[in-house]
Order: C-alpha cells, then structure tokens, then sequence
C-alpha cells in the first residue's frame, strides 16, 4: 500500500509538473484566464479543477488502455487514421515552439535576475535536460518529486499571508461586461495544458502497472493545480486593478514577502518552466523515435540543438503566434477524450 502511495504521488507530481510553466508562475496566465473576470474567475477556476481531475485521470487510463507508446498513437486512437496524421504533423511543430518559448525563458532568468548572460541560462538548461531525459520516465518523475514540493510550499506561503487579510480577495466584484467569455475561459485554459501535457501523461499511463494508480494520481494532481489556482488568484486579486499593469504580477506581491520569499519565487519560477520543458522534449522524443528509429541519445541531442535554434526569435514573438494554434488543438482533444471509453 505504501508503495502505490508512493506511486500516485509521483504521478500527481508528475501532472502537476507538466502543467505549470512560465506563465503560470509569472501570474500571467492567471490574470489572462481568471483574475480579469474578478468572482467569476474564482468560479472559472473551480470549474477548470474539476476538468483538470477529470480529464487528466481520463487520458492515462486511456493510454493505460491501449498501450498508447507516444501521444502519436494516442491522437491516432483518438482522432482515426486520416485526422489523427494530421495532428500528429502539427503537434510537434508546437511543442518545438513551446519548448523554445520555455527555453528563452530560462535565458531571461539568468539575465534579468542573476545578472548573467542570457545564453549562459539556456545552456545550463539544455545539459540539465539531456541529463533528466537520457534516464526516462524515471528522471522525469524525479524531477518533478523534488521540484513540486517546492510550488506547493510557495503556495502555502502565500495562503497564508492572503489570511492575514483576506477580505480585499473575497469581496464580491461587479459582473463583467464579456458576453460570458468566463465561462468559455476554463475550458481554453484546461483544452491548452493538456494538450501539452500530453506528451508525458500518454507514456506515463502506458508505463504504470495499473490503472488505479493512474486514477489516483490523476485526481490528486488535479486538486493540487486547482488549490495552486486559486491561491495564486486571490492573492493577485487582492491587489485591485494596479495588478495588472505588470509584466510578472506575481514578482511584485512576493517582493513584499521578504527576501527569502524572492529566492523561493526564483526556485519555483525555473523549476516550473524547466518541468515543462522536459516534458516537451521527452514526448518529442518518444514520437520521433517512432518516425526515425534514431538511436535516442542522439535524437535527444538534436531535438535539444534545434530547439536553441528555435529559442534565438525570442519570448515574445512565439508566445504570440504559437500559443493560440495550440489551443484549438488543445478543445478538439478535450471533445474526443470526453467521448472515449477510459
């Protein structure tokens, strides 16, 4: 028993990992999906929780199921023959991006945080990626075992000074004037992450043992994202509107918490992006390994070298252009998974 416990933690860890990035944990993802709509956003958020069990504990049991190796042979489950060839063209043409996006970010860490060169942070981040990925699944759920606590002790931290007043948080706000687009926004937020959390969900579902295990960890790691939403919202939230005139929201609540607060924030911040990125890295390699039969060392390398590439346009121009393709992916394998027998 101890042991499937051990396992489900992984597992939700894992889940956890894979979801947040950089722009959850600048705040603006966040403010973007929930903290514009004020109530309502907290509405939204309860509601991407439950999908976040739901769907996440859904698409393991689903590669549990039929032995899915990559996300290639889930979207061909999913999708049929015909569509599921052309998703699985423009997946990882996204991934790729993302991965870039995850890169430059790291390179801005070291730069505007450090004070050291911003091609210096990308690659220490690309050495500690081969070294996580060349070990598998078993470095990937390592990884995220020791860099999730920290999110969640960030979490708490801030939970508990949002008690010390949390009044401004929890003041009901006028609706807003969005022809409903609050309600929409759960299901664009939940339709995006998944869809690139399948790239580690779809093996780690074909790898364990069995399928409770996956239930489990599934759930568990949809209550913590939700628990990590909703923390993180209230706290901006009770910032008023001058929270959204930031760049990294969350920087400007957790420089009034103090100096050891900032480094744990800088801890959280890599950790978050560098989950995300190898977890793109290791779906893309596990898909290609398929297409090429490439020896996988070597196939990590170049995947790695073309990312860099990829990474040199910069943060902001493939946020803007890559990020809403993948959201429609993201719905149409939301709507398909739905329909599945788990």
């Amino acid at each position: 028993m101890n042991r499937a416990w051990l396992v489900i933690g992984q597992i939700a860890f894992t889940y956890i990992g894979t979801v947040v990035g950089a722009g959850f944990a600048s705040g603006q993802e966040i403010l973007h999906f929930f903290t514009r709509y004020g109530s309502y956003g907290t509405l939204g958020i309860i509601l991407s929780t439950g999908l976040f069990v739901w769907l996440g504990a859904r698409i393991m049991r689903l590669a549990h199921r039929i032995g899915a190796y990559s996300y290639q042979e889930f979207n061909a489950y999913l999708f049929g023959p015909a569509l599921g060839r052309l998703v699985n063209v423009f997946m990882p043409l996204i991934l790729l991006g993302v991965t870039s996006v995850m890169l430059s970010g790291t390179g801005a860490i070291f730069r505007e945080q450090l004070g050291l060169p911003y091609q210096a942070g990308i690659l220490v981040t690309l050495a500690l990626t081969y070294f996580v990925i060349a070990r598998g699944i078993s470095g990937i759920l390592a990884v995220n075992s020791l860099v999730v606590p920290l999110m969640l002790l960030f979490t708490v931290l801030l939970a508990l000074d949002l008690l010390r007043d949390p009044q401004p948080a929890l003041s009901p706000s006028p609706p807003p004037h969005d022809g409903g687009r609050w309600s929409i926004a759960p299901f664009t937020y939940v339709a995006f992450n998944l869809a690139m959390a399948l790239s580690v969900l779809v093996p780690l579902g074909s790898e364990m043992n069995t399928a409770r295990v996956l239930t489990w960890g599934g759930w568990w790691g949809g209550i913590g994202l939700g628990i990590m939403l909703l923390v993180n919202h209230l706290v901006m939230a009770a910032e008023g509107a001058g929270i959204f005139q930031f760049e990294i929201p969350m920087a400007r609540i957790v420089r009034e918490l103090g100096q050891a607060a900032q480094l744990l924030f800088l801890l959280v911040v890599y950790g978050e992006i560098f989950t995300t990125l190898i977890a793109n890295i290791y779906g893309l390699t596990r898909q290609f390994q398929q297409l090429l039969r490439w020896p996988e060392k070597p196939l990590i390398l170049a995947l790695l070298a073309v990312s860099f590439l990829i990474s040199q346009f910069g943060f902001d121009t493939l946020v803007a252009y890559l990020y809403p393709a993948f959201g429609y992916v993201g719905l149409a394998l939301l709507f398909m998974v739905a329909l599945k027998r788990a």
